[in-house]
C-alpha cells in the first residue's frame, strides 16, 4: 500500500535545493543520516529573525532584544513540547550533539570516582565514545562494551552481563547511524537505572525520525541536533532531568552564565543559562524551532511509516542482488530508514564517485564509527538513509547508479 506521502509527494516541492540537478539529473539526496535538508520555512523563519530581529537575547532593554529573548525562549518551548520535556529549563542550547555528550563526560563525569565503570556499546558514533575514554582516562575509570550479536542487535544477557552495581554512567544511541538498529532504549534505561547508572542517550539519528518522549523513556539526558532535522548547522540540544542538571557543575563558564562575579570567585546562574555561556546561537534556536514545527505539522508517526515502507522497498530490492552484501539486518524490526552496503569488488568511495555523476548523494566509509566498523570485518561501506520526502521512485535510480558502477569496474551489464 502506498502511504499519503509516497502518493502524493507534496512536502518535497518546499525544499529549494531539492530542485536543482546534479550533472543533468535530478539531485536524489540520500544522505539524510549525515544531514538532512531545509525547507522553505525553515530557511524563511532565520531569514526572518536576521532581518528584523537580531539581537541578543536577555542582554538589553531594547525592543530587538525583547524579541530576540522572546524567539530564544519560544524555541526552547517548542523543544521541550517536542520530546516532552517536563520543564523548559531542562532544555539546554548547545552546537551539536557531539558538544552535549562532551558537555556531560566534563559535568557528569565530575560525580565519578575512580574505579567507577562507564558501559557504552561498540555501535556508537566516536561521538558517544571518545568523550567517555577521556573522562575514563582522566579520572581512572573502567570503559566496557556492549557488542552486538549476529542480528547486529544488543541482547539482555549482553546488557546484564557488561551492567553492574559498579556502572555510575551508560550510554547508547537511540539509533544506529550505520545498520539502522532502533535500541529498545527504553528497557535499557529501565535496568540502568536499576544499578543506580545515570542514562545518556544519544539521539541525533532518533529525534528526526521517531516520536520521543524522555519522560516515558525516563533518561536522565537525551541529546541531538538542529541539522538532522531539517534544522541549521551549529545548533544542538541537551536534555537533563532538572535536579540532575542543577547537581552537576558547568562546561563553559564565561558571560551569560553568572550570577555575579567577584574578584577571586563567581556564582552561578540558574538552568538553563548555568550551561549557556556566551552569546547565543538565536538564530539557530529559531531554525530548530521552524524545523519542529513543519515536522509536527506532518507527524513523526507519518515520516516513521513512510521511511519504513521505503526501507522495506530498498532491502527487498538489494537482496535479490547478489553483488551487493548488506551490513545490517535484513528485516524491518526495531530498524530506521538507514542501509549499510557494499558492492562486491568496488571500494564504497568509488561507488559514491560514480553515483555522484548520477545526480545520487549516499555516504561512504567508516561513518565515525571505527571500532563498529571493526567489529563487523569492514573498512568501510556505502550508505543511503531516507527521509520522508525521499521516493521509491529516487530508490529505483539509485539502483540503477549500483549497475552502472560494475558496467565502469567491468562487471558487465
Amino acid at each position: 500500500m502506498i502511504s499519503k506521502l509516497e502518493l502524493e509527494n507534496k512536502y518535497k516541492s518546499d525544499f529549494p535545493i531539492l530542485k536543482q540537478k546534479v550533472n543533468g539529473k535530478d539531485l536524489v539526496y540520500l544522505d539524510n543520516a549525515a544531514t538532512t535538508q531545509k525547507p522553505k520555512a525553515v530557511l524563511d523563519a532565520i531569514n526572518d529573525y536576521n532581518e528584523n530581529i537580531n539581537a541578543n537575547p536577555h542582554r538589553g532593554a531594547h525592543i530587538l532584544s525583547v524579541k530576540a529573548t522572546e524567539a530564544y525562549q519560544n524555541a526552547r518551548d517548542t523543544v521541550k513540547e517536542f520530546i516532552n520535556a517536563e520543564f523548559s529549563e531542562e532544555i539546554i542550547f548547545t552546537r551539536n550533539t557531539t558538544e552535549s555528550i562532551n558537555l556531560l563526560a566534563y559535568s557528569l563525569g565530575e560525580l565519578l570516582d575512580e574505579g567507577d565503570e562507564i558501559v557504552i556499546s561498540i555501535m556508537e558514533h566516536h561521538s558517544n565514545i571518545i568523550p567517555w575514554q577521556q573522562l575514563a582516562k582522566r579520572k581512572n575509570l573502567k570503559l566496557k562494551y556492549l557488542y552486538p550479536g549476529e542480528d547486529y542487535r544488543i541482547s539482555r544477557s549482553e546488557l546484564e552481563d557488561k551492567i553492574t552495581d559498579k556502572t555510575k554512567i551508560f550510554s547508547i544511541s537511540q539509533m544506529s547511524n550505520v545498520t539502522g538498529v532502533i535500541n529498545p532504549v527504553k528497557e535499557m534505561a529501565e535496568y540502568a537505572h536499576k544499578h543506580g547508572a545515570y542514562v545518556v542517550i544519544d539521539g541525533a539519528q532518533g529525534a528526526p525520525h521517531l516520536k520521543t518522549d524522555v519522560q516515558a523513556i525516563d533518561a536522565d539526558f537525551y541529546a541531538f541536533s538542529a541539522h538532522k532535522m531539517l534544522g541549521p548547522m551549529g545548533i544542538g540540544v541537551l536534555y537533563g532531568k532538572k535536579h540532575l542538571l542543577e547537581k552537576i557543575p558547568p562546561f563553559l563558564t564565561g558571560g551569560g552564565m553568572i550570577e555575579y562575579v567577584y574578584e577571586q570567585s563567581s556564582t552561578f546562574a540558574p538552568l538553563p543559562e548555568k550551561f549557556e555561556a556566551g552569546t547565543p546561537n538565536a538564530e539557530g534556536a529559531v531554525g530548530l524551532a521552524a524545523a519542529i514545527d513543519y515536522l509536527q505539522k506532518i507527524g513523526l508517526d507519518e515520516i516513521e511509516k513512510h521511511e519504513q515502507e521505503l526501507t522495506e522497498y530498498a532491502l527487498q530490492k538489494m537482496e535479490k542482488l547478489d553483488y551487493i552484501e548488506l551490513a545490517g539486518p535484513d528485516d524491518l524490526k526495531d530498524r530506521g530508514g538507514i542501509i549499510s552496503f557494499n558492492l562486491k569488488g568496488i571500494h564504497s568511495h568509488d561507488l559514491a564517485s560514480i553515483s555522484d555523476t548520477e545526480g545520487i548523494a549516499l555516504r561512504s566509509g567508516h561513518h565515525c564509527a571505527q571500532p563498529l566498523m571493526k567489529h563487523l570485518n569492514l573498512n568501510s561501506t556505502g550508505r543511503i538513509s531516507f527521509y520522508f520526502y525521499n521516493s521509491k521512485e529516487e530508490i529505483d535510480k539509485f539502483l540503477a547508479s549500483l549497475q552502472k558502477a560494475r558496467e565502469v569496474f567491468g562487471y558487465g551489464s
